[in-house]
């Protein structure tokens, strides 16, 4: 009897693992566009620190990251227990930011401004000021990497646990921490191979000219300084178009009226639903940023 007992406790165990692990799979698919923007964004808020403090400013907004996860994951948990309902208008509201996040960096990229070269020369001129306080600059790049960190953490959480609604309590509680450490822990090293990257390669360049000329040094020290840039840029792509899709995603399939106006576009060509699922979902998250973000613009102007 008590071997039965052993093996149906063992039985269950298995299912749940298996269920935790087909549910974080979903999430984490649900939530790739977040993940991609929360990467290139703690990847820039590095810059402008020297570079033997980029490891302890990661590390320092890391920790922050598991704090504010550490706060997200029962609230949402004891909203999801208590007014479910609220899930929906939560995810609902965490789509509608991230294509509007998505719409503003692209309306930045192509309307006029004259921003980034400012910025770039402030940051250069306060790194060469000897007057400016780098400690306070430093906790206030911590301080504002951890509130950005707090608002995409919300949307993570809040995507995973709409894509767990309808299983059970625990089932929750594993995938939605075990998600999360796992994510901070992702995120944040690679955040920490990215900004180092530029480092190694210098590295391995000054040691293949000093150390005796080495031929696959210099070419992967050279590969790597030119790649850091090019990977910030890639990343920043991938995470705004990611947005559109995620949010947009979030959009059809949560308003009845969106839903079904997707479907029929799926259906006109069949063969390649899936395909057409996809712009559709990017279509709806572009048009619901381009008009949140043109309303904002225009409620500030009238505001000033």
């Amino acid at each position: 009897m008590a071997g039965a007992n052993l093996l149906a406790l063992i039985d269950d165990i298995a299912t749940l693992l298996d269920d935790v692990a087909m549910m974080s799979k979903m999430a984490a698919k649900k939530t790739a566009g977040v993940l991609g923007d929360d990467l290139a964004l703690n990847a820039n808020q590095v810059q402008g620190v020297k570079p033997d403090r980029e490891i302890p400013v990661v590390w320092a907004v890391a920790k922050g990251s598991f704090i504010n996860k550490l706060i997200l994951v029962p609230a949402a948990l004891l909203i999801s227990a208590f007014v479910p309902v609220l899930i929906t208008v939560l995810l609902v509201l965490g789509g509608l930011y991230l294509c509007f996040e998505g719409a503003e960096k692209v309306l930045h990229r192509f309307l006029p401004h004259a921003d980034s070269a400012e910025e770039a020369d402030e940051r250069l001129n306060n790194l060469a000021d000897a007057s400016i306080d780098l400690v306070q600059m430093e906790k206030d790049k911590i301080k504002g990497a951890i509130r950005t960190d707090f608002i995409l953490s919300a949307e993570i959480v809040v995507i995973t646990l709409g894509s767990l609604q309808g299983a059970d309590l625990t089932t929750q509680i594993l995938v939605l921490s075990g998600l999360s450490i796992a994510f901070t822990i992702g995120v944040y090293g690679l955040v920490a191979g990215i900004v180092k990257m530029d480092d190694l390669g210098l590295y391995l360049l000054r040691k293949s000219l000093t150390g005796g000329y080495n031929t696959a040094q210099r070419i992967a020290g050279r590969f790597l300084l030119t790649a850091a840039p090019i990977l910030m840029k890639v990343l920043s792509f991938v995470g705004t178009i990611a947005m559109f899709l995620v949010g947009g995603g979030i959009l059809t399939h949560s308003i009845p009226f969106l839903h079904h106006l997707a479907e029929s576009v799926t259906q006109l060509v069949p063969q390649i639903a899936l395909i057409l699922s996809i712009i559709a979902d990017g279509i709806a998250g572009l048009i619901a940023g381009t008009i949140i973000a043109f309303a904002l613009a225009v409620f500030n102007k009238v505001r000033q």
